[in-house]
């Protein structure tokens, strides 16, 4: 199939997309990599009346760095995170995670920004970026606000973004040198949406120990304090994980078929064996 009809406008900055949209009144969409967006036209699936470009907006593809975060731009693909042409070099866990995605094609045109606002549960960048404790800078025709990555999806597919709100950029706070991160997918086959995510980020200088079940379906399940299943590890062996205690947060959250529940908690012991590995 074919798409229907629109128009295409390529705007040059943040203020003429945001405007774009909103004189359209909803009927708009924002299209950058179009890896997801390009099916879902030829499909029929969405039928804008107007495709508003941002992929050369330059300030959408912006990539700065503190001493406390990374600032990466909406419209930065995964290629350029996996190929190291923004220096994320302060974060590895995100080249990594970025070079797992997909086939090599969709990361030179996905951009981190449009996977977030697809909102698809299984995408890397959904799951990767709340276990990091990220937020996202938003913003319209009239200003900008920030929100964190854990409240910016609200059920699959859909997320708190107001209709003519625009992703302008994911800020990361860095972890310390003595971090440790794991990081499981697993997947049918290579290249596929992941069935089961598992993400454990332990940063004892920030008092940080999270831990995350993501492609449930729905929001992912993070788990602010991991202690909450992990316990308290001793010694320098890999940590135990309280698996009755993991299958009942799964059940209250809606993941409730035995089968689903044993790939999450795989995919979480993989992730905290990876972060503790000796």
């Amino acid at each position: 199939m074919k798409p229907a009809p629109f128009d295409y406008f390529r705007p040059k900055d943040i203020a003429e997309a945001a405007s774009a949209l909103q004189e359209a009144d909803g009927g708009a969409k924002l299209i950058a990599g179009g890896q997801s967006l390009g099916p879902m036209l030829n499909l029929r699936l969405v039928q804008p009346s107007l495709l508003v470009d941002i992929a050369g907006v330059d300030e959408l593809s912006d990539f700065s760095e503190d001493d406390e975060n990374l600032r990466i731009g909406a419209c930065v693909t995964a290629s350029d995170i996996e190929d190291q042409r923004i220096a994320t070099h302060a974060m590895p866990l995100l080249a990594k995670v970025a070079g797992g995605i997909a086939y090599r094609a969709i990361r030179n045109r996905g951009t981190i920004g449009g996977s977030l606002c697809h909102a698809d549960p299984a995408a890397d960048w959904v799951n990767l970026l709340p276990a990091l404790g990220a937020s996202y800078s938003v913003g319209d025709a009239r200003g900008t606000r920030t929100i964190l990555a854990e409240a910016f999806m609200t059920a699959a597919f859909e997320t708190v973004l107001k209709p003519y709100e625009i992703l302008r950029a994911v800020v990361i706070p860095k972890l310390s040198n003595d971090a440790r991160c794991g990081y499981a997918k697993i997947s049918w086959k290579t290249g596929k949406f992941a069935v089961a995510i598992g993400i454990v980020i332990s940063d004892p200088s920030r008092g940080t120990f999270r831990a995350l079940i993501g492609a449930t379906h729905g929001k992912p399940i993070i788990l602010a304090d991991a202690h909450e299943v992990f316990g308290s590890r001793t010694g320098s062996g890999p940590l135990k994980i309280d698996e009755t205690r993991v299958m009942q947060i799964m059940e209250k959250r809606g993941v409730a078929e035995g089968p689903a529940q044993r790939l999450h908690l795989v995919a979480l012991r993989r992730a905290a064996t990876e972060a503790f590995a000796l």
